[in-house]
């Protein structure tokens, strides 16, 4: 048999599958037009053709009149233009050299690729950085949680309601369970089927473009898809927007990478099943309204204006055994569904968990210990924390706090205030994902305010499609929207969201405080009415006016807030700080107004309002519960009884009394040791303080002490310290001594003692030993040894249940090994007649009185005499 017998019976063999695969139809008919066995009617007959598959039809009116010759000539060019379907049909012992010498020069080809990628990729240029100024992808990026299923609305709802650790909690339970990693996307679902097309849903700042960077980056290094996908391609929609006039898919790749068109075609067509295309940006392709209805072709070289070539791509017209990876925003990903080829997987990126955004910042930093001190101040701020699971306010808030670290600022002063993020990271979406907008900056910031203070309202954070519509001009382009579908019984219902209930909150506030004077007052005065049940929306409100954050808003986006309203804001807060003096508020907002003042940030004005205020407390004077959102906003400011201040609260209160000189008197004060320490430099411009701290080492009260010694800006003071183990210490600094006493005792039966020691000796005094012994060994002995070494105490006064004669010798030996103190009191619950006996025949030093208080127990007595015992140098009497 010859040769062109054999083609022509492999030819034959196979129409049917051709019919159906064959895409390259017309670079075929090309070749055999101009070797002259295709007539120019017979070819246009063919070009006319809808389809590829009328196309092939036609064409075989051609082959099968023109004989075995003709059909060795559309071998050969089949061979050359569909190698990878040559392949697949199983055609051996033709062209074989020939073949592996194309396959040699384009794995050439795909190496200098992926190389030239790695060169690209692996540095990102960041919303700041200056020209040819940028980082390493692998010092920026981390894992976002990626997760592939849809999610209810109960589950929706708790996502964007959670702060803090609650939303780790929720976003841990979700990644336990559902979370995957960028190699598992194309893997095939529970029933074996695989993907063509994954959707990669996110919100702005969510970190979808790194994604994409990401996945580059690892498939040229060869860590990601190795054997899955010989080559990845990148198509970015809004560049795929400005590319003018009308082009091919090969066209629009040439124009992406560094690949010609001649390089790319012959790639696509050897292995079209082995190529990965990631779209990015798809909520940015400028589509049509008749997507749908357009007349796709089907051809790599056909012509089109790119965004129908690029849909055609999507709908599987152009390259079906390709592979698709789309990131989209939420608010576009039902237009995507629609358009793709299937079958489909969804994807989303939720953004950072907790582990997440603990090594984006050790990631950033690149120092452990920097590193550590950002991410613990962060996390102790609930509102923080939480906006830190989207990556772009990370960034926003380690590069704050790096410049912070690179001036030597100090750690607690790393972020000015939890508003300036926000307005930072509105601006930044502002800038790079808002082009093509149809309405201003400010009209579209009123429209958001509005729609925030609507859900604010009625108390909802998932907003209906229909009054997102009658507020919002195009929520589809709206980066600070996200849309989700969710069934409901046999249909679909569209929500809305903003990214979390902190953002609504926000546009809420800003809202109000943009608005005109007589509106603005008019909005603000009814909202002070109900602000039990927005307290966010006044600290953001207070944060709004602060200086700084009115120039970014004046000079980067020309909004300007009326000097009247910053007026009114001001003197609520002093209205405030009078009712509470005055005992008339409903209760202490204490922690409210200091994180108002904080936000504010405004040094004169916060001297002046804590100037006014006479007693801060926390914890407040709580009345009843008046309704289930009284409640919630106790315990959302952190303030119930018992119960420790957040760092953020402690944070708020060190800055505010920094900007002043002195304030009569502070209580109720729950800190963990950590917070004391940050409190301890102001602690001495409180007259009285009254302190509760959670599990205090020995070292914290020998520091406490010693600041307190130091302290030189009031006369007179009262500090006084519980501890949950039961230990009270206060001290009282009176021009020459101070005091201390502690209800943790080292015996059973010591209740108390009290210390008094000259002002000037104080720092000179060994207070980590004595500290030792009350916290640790609670031994008598010990602690007799210990007062017996201070060469400096002047008066002791101690409570005892029961003079013994075990307590009689011990207070004996006191002042007699203790030549600085002068008296000694001991109050005793009972004076034993065992422990009187022994004081009868004893006297003390001279210059050193003692005196007994208590009932008299004795075989005479029924201890209900009242006795006193003085015992000096002279001798006993009672």
């Amino acid at each position: 048999m010859d040769q062109d017998c054999e083609r022509a019976r492999f030819v034959d063999a196979h129409w049917a599958k051709l019919v159906q695969r064959v895409k390259m139809v017309m670079p075929i008919a090309d070749d055999l037009q101009s070797g002259g066995m295709l007539e120019y009617e017979l070819y246009s007959k063919i070009k006319a053709a809808n389809t590829n598959q009328e196309k092939m039809r036609e064409l075989y009116e051609v082959l099968h009149s023109g004989g075995d010759k003709v059909k060795s000539a559309f071998y050969s060019s089949l061979e050359k233009h569909e190698p990878s379907l040559f392949r697949d049909l199983g055609s051996r012992g033709h062209h074989t050299h020939t073949e592996k010498t194309n396959s040699s020069e384009i794995s050439s080809v795909i190496h200098k690729y992926m190389k030239s990628i790695c060169r690209e990729y692996q540095y990102v240029t960041e919303y700041n950085s200056l020209p040819g100024e940028h980082v390493l992808l692998s010092e920026r990026f981390t894992q976002p949680l990626i997760l592939q299923r849809h999610r209810d609305r109960i589950e929706r709802e708790e996502e964007i309601r959670s702060c803090g650790e609650s939303l780790q909690q929720v976003l841990s339970s979700r990644s336990s369970a559902d979370s995957v990693h960028l190699n598992s996307l194309f893997d095939s679902d529970d029933h074996g089927i695989s993907p063509s097309s994954v959707i990669l849903q996110g919100n702005s700042g969510n970190g979808k473009s790194f994604t994409v960077q990401k996945i580059m980056m690892d498939w040229a290094s060869g860590d990601l898809y190795k054997g899955r996908f010989d080559i990845v391609f990148h198509l970015k929609c809004k560049e795929i927007n400005r590319i003018p006039g009308e082009k091919s898919l090969v066209e629009i790749l040439s124009c992406s990478c560094s690949l010609t068109s001649h390089e790319i075609s012959q790639i696509l067509q050897q292995s079209p099943e082995k190529v990965l295309l990631v779209i990015d940006g798809f909520d940015e392709l400028k589509l049509t309204q008749d997507i749908y209805d357009t007349s796709t072709h089907t051809d790599l070289l056909q012509k089109a204006p790119p965004v129908d070539t690029l849909c055609a791509l999507l709908r599987g017209r152009i390259l079906p055994e390709s592979f698709l990876l789309v990131s989209s925003r939420s608010t576009a990903t039902d237009t995507l569904s629609k358009l793709l080829k299937g079958p489909q997987c969804f994807s989303e990126i939720v953004g950072f968990s907790e582990k997440g955004v603990e090594e984006y910042f050790q990631k950033f930093f690149q120092n452990e210990e920097r590193s550590r001190e950002a991410y613990t101040y962060v996390k102790a701020n609930e509102t923080l924390i939480t906006a830190c699971s989207i990556p772009v306010i990370c960034w926003i808030i380690c590069t704050t706090i790096q410049e912070r670290f690179k001036y030597g600022a100090n750690k607690t002063s790393g972020l000015e205030t939890t508003t300036s993020i926000y307005v930072d990271f509105v601006c930044t979406l502002l800038e790079h994902h808002c082009q093509g907008l149809s309405q201003s900056i400010p009209t579209l910031l009123k429209s958001l305010g509005q729609l925030a203070e609507r859900g604010m309202q009625e108390q909802q954070v998932l907003l209906d499609e229909k009054s997102v519509n009658e507020t919002i001009s195009d929520p589809a382009g709206n980066p600070f929207l996200c849309k989700f579908l969710f069934k409901r019984r046999i249909h679909q219902e569209t929500m809305f969201s903003f990214m979390h209930l902190s953002f609504q909150e926000f546009f809420c506030a800003l809202y109000y405080v943009l608005l005109d004077e007589e509106e603005s007052l008019g909005k603000l005065t009814r909202f002070f009415d109900d602000i039990f049940r927005k307290p966010a929306v006044v600290l953001f409100a207070f944060g709004l006016l602060n200086k700084d954050v009115r120039f970014t808003l004046e000079n980067r986006k020309s909004l300007f807030i009326c000097p009247k309203t910053q007026a009114d804001l001001k003197e609520w807060i002093l209205e405030k700080i009078k009712s509470q003096n005055q005992g008339c508020s409903l209760f202490s907002e204490t922690v409210l107004v200091l994180h108002c003042l904080y936000e504010l940030h405004e040094e004169d004005f916060v001297k002046e309002a804590m100037g006014s205020w006479k007693k801060i407390d926390p914890r407040g004077k709580l009345l009843r519960r008046r309704n289930i959102e009284y409640g919630k906003l106790l315990r959302r400011m952190n303030i119930e009884y018992g119960k420790l201040l957040r760092r953020t609260d402690v944070c708020a209160l060190l800055y505010c009394c920094q900007c002043c000189q002195s304030i009569e008197e502070i209580s109720n004060l729950y800190l963990s040791s950590e917070d004391l320490s940050m409190i301890l430099p102001v602690l001495h411009k409180f007259k009285e303080a009254r302190l509760t701290i959670r599990d205090p080492s020995d070292s914290d009260f020998v520091e406490l002490i010693y600041t307190l010694a130091k302290g030189q800006t009031l006369s007179s003071q009262r500090v006084r310290v519980t501890t949950c183990r039961s230990l009270v210490m206060s001290i009282n600094k009176e021009p020459s001594s101070i005091c201390i006493e502690i209800g943790r005792h080292p015996h059973p039966d010591l209740l108390s003692f009290s210390l008094t020691f000259p002002h000037s000796e104080i720092i000179n005094t060994d207070w980590t030993r004595l500290f030792q012994i009350i916290i640790h060994q609670r031994d008598s002995e010990a602690l007799l040894s210990c007062l017996c070494s201070f060469s400096n105490l002047d008066k002791m006064v101690m409570s005892v249940k029961c003079l013994t004669e075990m307590w009689s010798v011990w207070t004996l030996k006191l002042t007699q090994n203790c030549p600085s103190l002068t008296e000694l009191t001991v109050n005793a619950g009972f004076l034993l007649e065992e422990g009187i006996q022994i004081l009868r025949s004893s006297n003390t030093r001279p210059g050193c009185a003692m005196t007994f208080n208590g009932l008299v127990c004795n075989e005479q007595s029924s201890c209900t005499q009242e006795g006193k015992i003085l015992l000096n140098d002279q001798g006993f009497s009672m």
